[in-house]
């Protein structure tokens, strides 16, 4: 099987296909996954079949993203990727807490997904914004096939490419970075702070406890100049909301 995991070699980079040491401690990062806080009453795939709200958000890409969540609970949940629990709400607490981050990204700029696990957020993303380039950043070599799967199925080759490293350990410059149950938001910039500086950002999709991880990060902000806010969007008005941290800059 082909190892490779990406269009194009990472300039700079050694071996932009390398095996990488660990993931990125995604363990204690569900603990503060973005999701969790949302409601307790799932949608499953064949009521959300049904929803308003689905079709509205994804329109014509409603079929590709349907497909999506179909691999999500199946090759998904049997990779590991995705809980079994989790697949009567893969909508509400994982497509469309993704999808509300697409509404904060700017037309056409580049936009890179680190520690993207199963594509959340940056596929839901992509089929909703066809008009960003986006690269999906992945450490480990069974994430990186599923992911490249997931992209040629869905026929985006064009707009998403996946690369397999570390955050830390590519040497690349982006617009934006987003990044969903990853790590705290300390180890997050120390992490992404040189894919997106001196005029990029971050956009990180946080859980409840958001402001807490801002306070224990105030020495790492302070240090790189940066300013965080957190932002309430939404999918969908009936979709729950998802909490972004936005760091950019000072």
């Amino acid at each position: 099987m082909d190892d490779r995991c990406g269009s194009a070699p990472v300039a700079g980079d050694r071996d932009w296909c390398r095996n990488a040491s660990g993931d990125h401690d995604r363990s204690a990062a569900a603990r503060d996954d973005p999701s969790q806080g949302t409601s307790e009453v799932p949608l499953s795939s064949s009521t959300v079949e049904e929803n308003t709200a689905a079709r509205d958000i994804y329109k014509e890409k409603y079929s590709d993203i349907k497909r999506y969540v179909d691999i999500l609970s199946s090759d998904g949940v049997t990779q590991g990727l995705i809980g079994p629990r989790e697949t009567p709400r893969l909508w509400q607490r994982h497509i469309f807490n993704s999808a509300a981050v697409a509404q904060l990204i700017p037309e056409g700029l580049r936009v890179a997904d680190v520690g993207s696990g199963a594509g959340l957020p940056g596929i839901p993303v992509a089929l909703l914004r066809p008009d960003v380039q986006i690269t999906l950043i992945e450490p480990l070599a069974r994430r990186c096939q599923f992911l490249t799967t997931v992209v040629d199925e869905l026929h985006l080759d064009d707009q998403v490419t996946v690369i397999r490293s570390r955050a830390e350990d590519l040497h690349m410059s982006f617009d934006v970075v987003t990044a969903r149950a990853v790590a705290n938001l300390t180890k997050l910039l120390a992490w992404t702070a040189p894919l997106f500086l001196p005029s990029g950002e971050l956009l990180a999709l946080k859980g409840e406890s958001v402001d807490k991880e801002i306070a224990k990060a105030d020495k790492e902000l302070r240090k790189r100049r940066l300013d965080a806010e957190v932002l309430i969007v939404r999918a969908a008005a009936d979709a729950d909301p998802t909490r972004v941290v936005r760091v950019r800059h000072a």
